[in-house]
């Protein structure tokens, strides 16, 4: 994360919530779209990764667990 957005992030936790939660909903909206995939490609995606699952390549969690893993590495 750069300099300014750290300095962000320690100045902006003392806010109120419903201004995180608004600032938080007007930085989400401004992210660029990822590409669509269209139906055949999300339905191969879908067969790689179950397959991968299957073959023992990769292994599912507790979305509890995934999450607070995923906000651990952003935060």
């Amino acid at each position: 994360m750069t300099a300014i957005a750290e300095k962000l992030k320690t100045e902006l936790v003392e806010l109120p919530a419903n201004d995180r939660a608004r600032l938080a909903h007007f930085l989400i909206q401004s992210l660029p779209l990822p590409p669509a995939m269209s139906e055949h490609e999300f339905d191969a995606e879908l067969e790689r990764r179950a397959r991968e699952i299957r073959e023992g390549k990769a292994k599912g969690g507790p979305v509890e667990k995934v999450i607070a893993e995923l906000r651990e590495k952003i935060s």
